[in-house]
């Protein structure tokens, strides 16, 4: 199932973005976890956090790796069209 998200193609510009925005807002808020708390969970500033949540600021792939420790999850799940897709496949 995993190999079938690699042939998901990427309609336009930021898709990628909106995406890892849309997964960090909802495992977020599935953790019960404000902006303030993830930031200082994974040493960011907490308007970072906001920004890439808006689809503002351009973001690392370390600091994605740091955000996805954050939230308990491989980096690829932040990716994810649907992060559900990827957490049921972790061990």
């Amino acid at each position: 199932m995993a190999s079938n998200l690699l042939l998901i193609p990427l309609a336009k510009p930021g898709v990628v973005r909106d995406l890892l925005a849309t997964n960090i807002l909802l495992l977020r808020r599935e953790r019960g976890m404000s902006q303030e708390a993830l930031a200082f969970e994974v040493g960011l500033h907490r308007t970072f956090i906001a920004h890439v949540e808006r689809q503002v600021r351009n973001i690392s792939i370390d600091n994605v790796e740091r955000i996805a420790v954050g939230l308990n999850v491989h980096p690829m799940v932040l990716l994810a069209p649907n992060h559900h897709v990827l957490k049921a496949l972790q061990p």
